[in-house]
C-alpha cells in the first residue's frame, strides 16, 4: 500500500511523504504507482525546479518527502494544494492501494 501524509499549517499543506508500493499490478504495469510517481514528482520538480523555492527533500528506496515548514512560499500553495487533491482522488478510486493520513500543526 502506498501512504501518503500530509501535514498542514494554518490551513495549507506543508510538507508531506510519500512512501511504499500499490501492489494493483506488477512491476511495470501498476497504474496506480505511476499516477502516483507522476503527480509526485510534477510537484516536487515544479517546486523545487520551476518556482526555484529551497524545499528540504528526503528520496530513500520507495519513500520521498518534502518539506517548506519554516517559511511560508505561497506561491507553492496551489502545487501542494493540486497534489493532495490528486492524491484524494486517487485514494477514493483505489481505496486498497492508497491510503492518505493529515495533519494539522
Amino acid at each position: 500500500m502506498i501512504t501518503a501524509k500530509f501535514r498542514f499549517e494554518k490551513g495549507r499543506c506543508s510538507a508531506f511523504a510519500v512512501s511504499g508500493h500499490a501492489m494493483f499490478a506488477d512491476f511495470g504495469q501498476d497504474i496506480v504507482c505511476a499516477s502516483v510517481s507522476s503527480a509526485l514528482q510534477l510537484t516536487v520538480n515544479g517546486i523545487t525546479e520551476v518556482l526555484k523555492l529551497p524545499a528540504d527533500i528526503w528520496v530513500a528506496e520507495n519513500e520521498i518527502s518534502l518539506s517548506l515548514s519554516g517559511q511560508r512560499y505561497p506561491a507553492a500553495d496551489p502545487m501542494l494544494s493540486a497534489f493532495y487533491l490528486q492524491m484524494q482522488l486517487l485514494a477514493e478510486d483505489y481505496p486498497n492501494h492508497i491510503q492518505l493520513i493529515t495533519s494539522e500543526v
